[in-house]
């Protein structure tokens, strides 16, 4: 596979397909999930390496899902959802993604706030700043454009957090950490709902679909490997899907990877700091990793909930007008009905309420996940919907174990 990469008119194709599983990846690394990765470095230092590098394997397979999804129907989840099953199931498994998205809009508001106000600037003004920005890069339905701007974005929060680490050294703690305790069975749990939230689902089934049609439509008469005059339209999502598999692993690596640098750039910080306090926060990392490293965490922090922000928005959107029947453009009353109300509670909460709220929306994240899980490994094995690419037997395994594996933390994290 990689060696096909290689060749200059396979890397075309992969450049050319490049986009919704990489921005999905990176959407997960969030601000909910930042701070999810940075409770778990203050708790347990690097005792939960081994569990966050195993989660890219149910990352990597529950994804692959939903692109592949994409890839076979050009169509978004939602609508594949409600075309083959019912209006009334679509909008069931589609309204409990929507109203947790609300709660993550809050969050995402907030973490912009806490890495803008390290560099002096109040809650009172970056906010609104950024609800406006935020709704400048949505409400242009420009696929293309905002995926650019993203990618920048995804650019600009790895360079931080790598550099947060840097500054702050890599410690000979024990990446191996397990004890059967209540505390340590919720922390897995808030990193099993960091890993996938729902509005992932969605997004890549329907930013893949775009993507797929876009370039199909558009290359009718051009070189896609070959012309598509000489090659039938499954050759042409084969290479769409090969492309997505491995945009899908190298997202799924990096990603954790990003949870991990987070963990051990936390690793000695005071487990009881509170991080929804600027001033607590700045004066435990500097304590470990010098003055500058409270200025790159806030740069990574802002990266990751504005890059979060959009993509949040643009699949919880997508997916409730699919379910809904509406055309996709008409999305635009959804980002503004959803953010506006969140962005008012961002400005109005006291931030040292954050961390108990981030924490329990990562457990809640699992079971909010369940419909839409089971719907779409009912849909993937249908040959009827998805012909050639349907999911194989071992596919088949391997996705149910691994959706089996994700609400089990869930239930642990309950009991």
């Amino acid at each position: 596979m990689w060696k096909n990469l290689l060749k200059k008119g396979t890397l075309r194709n992969y450049v050319r397909f490049f986009g919704p599983a990489w921005l999905v990846m990176m959407a997960d690394m969030d601000a909910s999930s930042t701070i999810g990765a940075a409770e778990t470095g203050a708790i347990f230092k690097y005792g939960l390496i081994w569990f966050m590098i195993l989660l890219i394997i149910p990352l990597y397979l529950v994804q692959e899902t939903s692109g592949r999804i994409g890839v076979a129907t050009e169509k978004g989840l939602g609508e594949v959802i409600r075309d083959n099953y019912s209006h009334n199931i679509a909008i069931i498994t589609t309204l409990p993604m929507v109203i947790t998205d609300v709660l993550t809009y809050i969050i995402e508001y907030l973490g912009i706030a806490i890495g803008l106000s390290f560099f002096g600037i109040p809650i009172i003004l970056s906010l609104p700043i950024f609800y406006l920005i935020h709704l400048a890069v949505v409400i242009r339905r420009k696929y293309g454009i905002t995926q650019t701007i993203l990618v920048l974005v995804s650019a600009s929060l790895i360079v931080a957090f790598l550099a947060t680490l840097f500054v702050r050294g890599v410690e000979p703690y024990n990446p191996v950490y397990i004890v059967p305790s209540q505390d340590f069975l919720f922390i897995l749990a808030v990193n099993v709902g960091a890993v996938i939230m729902p509005f992932m689902l969605f997004f890549q089934a329907s930013a893949t679909a775009e993507k797929v049609s876009h370039i199909r439509i558009s290359s009718s008469d051009k070189d896609i490997s070959g012309s598509l005059k000489n090659n039938k339209i499954s050759d042409f999502k084969k290479t769409a899907l090969k492309s997505m598999r491995i945009e899908t692993l190298l997202g799924a690596f990096v990603s954790e990877m990003l949870m991990v640098i987070v963990e051990m750039a936390m690793s000695g910080i005071n487990p009881k700091t509170n991080f929804a306090s600027i001033s607590e926060l700045s004066k435990g990392l500097s304590a470990i990793a010098g003055v500058y490293s409270p200025y790159l965490f806030g740069i990574g922090l802002i990266g990751a909930a504005f890059l979060a922000l959009v993509v949040i928005s643009l699949g919880s959107a997508w997916g409730l007008m699919e379910a809904l029947g509406i055309k996709r453009e008409k999305s635009s009353i959804v980002y503004i009905l959803e953010s506006f109300p969140a962005v008012l509670i961002a400005l109005i909460i006291p931030v040292t309420m954050l961390i108990d709220t981030v924490l329990d929306l990562l457990v809640i994240f699992v079971f909010v996940l369940i419909g839409p899980g089971i719907l779409m490994g009912v849909i993937a094995r249908n040959r009827s919907i998805m012909r050639d690419f349907s999911t194989s037997r071992k596919g088949e395994i391997a996705y149910w174990a691994s959706m089996i594996f994700i609400i089990i933390f869930g239930v642990l994290a309950m009991i």
